[in-house]
Parts: structure tokens; sequence; C-alpha cells
């Protein structure tokens, strides 16, 4: 079925193209375009569920100049569903400002609740879940990454970050350094 008119913020996978929910994919083939951050990625889910729809990019590099785009299809009653590369959209990806001007514009935003790493990666770390505060990225850059994680230590709750492969042992040299004897888990997909 033809999805409603609108933004459709889509969860997708986590590295098991297997835990997509039935109404994300309902969703996704009833749509007339997926915004996605890298099409390869999301060509792979709609490949495997045979899902027709347009893939357009929608990323940190080109969202000025494709958030026009998407407002102007919305404006015509066209049903967008964005997608990140693993998980809900918008946590830590691009989206908020899209979602703002939809929003400011009158068109309606439906989300598609499904797969989230931070909830997923929370409840197998065996680390307390009754207060966490999600970080999201560290800074790439040495002192500013530092003086965050000064900034975090404070906090009384279970830390939930996000780092890249390529500087999880500095960070890690970092948090032990600055967080102490504290308990940790490091999760991936």
């Amino acid at each position: 079925p033809k999805a409603r008119p609108g933004l459709h913020l889509v969860a997708t996978p986590i590295g098991n193209l297997a835990d997509i929910t039935l109404r994300a994919l309902e969703t996704l083939a009833g749509v007339d375009v997926i915004a996605c951050e890298d099409t390869r990625i999301t060509r792979r889910l709609t490949e495997r569920y045979a899902i027709s729809a347009e893939l357009a990019l929608y990323h940190e590099h080109n969202a000025a100049q494709a958030r026009p785009k998407i407002l102007e299809r919305l404006a015509q009653g066209a049903a967008i569903a964005l997608v990140s590369d693993a998980g809900t959209p918008l946590i830590s990806d691009p989206g908020f400002k899209l979602v703002r001007e939809v929003c400011a514009a009158g068109h309606a935003v439906i989300a598609v609740p499904g797969p989230s790493s931070v909830l997923t990666a929370l409840s197998v770390a065996a680390l307390p879940t009754d207060r966490f505060f999600f970080e999201g990225f560290l800074p790439a850059k040495e002192h500013a990454r530092r003086a965050r994680l000064n900034e975090l230590a404070r906090i009384d709750a279970t830390l939930v970050m996000f780092e890249s492969g390529n500087r999880v042992q500095d960070t890690l040299r970092d948090l032990a350094a600055i967080m102490g004897d504290r308990d940790a888990a490091i999760c991936r997909e």
C-alpha cells in the first residue's frame, strides 16, 4: 500500500538485515523516495526485500542542497522515508534540520521505530540502565576529546558514546586516564 504523505523516519537494521520490522518494510515499499546516507548500503536492504522506491542521497555533506528538494516533493504530496546506514535516523546522523523544516512547513513526520544502536549496546553492556547519558561521537582531536571526557566524568550515570574504529585505542587510553576505575563495555553492531 502507498504510504501516507509526509516524512517517514525509518529505523534500519544494525548489521543484520533480518532485524528490519514489518512496518519498516511496508513503509519503505510504499514511499516515493528513500533518502539515505549511502545508496550502496541502503540498496542492499531494498534489494534483499524487493523494494523498488527511488533512492536519493541525504547526508551531512549534501543536506543543505537536498533539503529544499525534499521539502518541494513533500509539498507535492510525496511520501518520503529518511533512513540512516544503520539504526534510527537522526541519532548521530543527519536529519535534525530536515525534520525541523518539515515540521515548520506543516508536513507530517512519522516515526517508524526499530533498531537503535544506543539501546542495543546499553542492554548488553552489563552496566546500570536506570540512568544513562548518550554523548554520541566524541571530538576527533585529542585535546577537545580529553576536555569533553573531563566534563562527562562528572555525570553520575552510564555513559554511552560512539567512536570510529580507527580512534578506539586512543579513546580507551583517554577514558582510562580521565575516568579511572570505572566499569566499561565496548559494543559493535
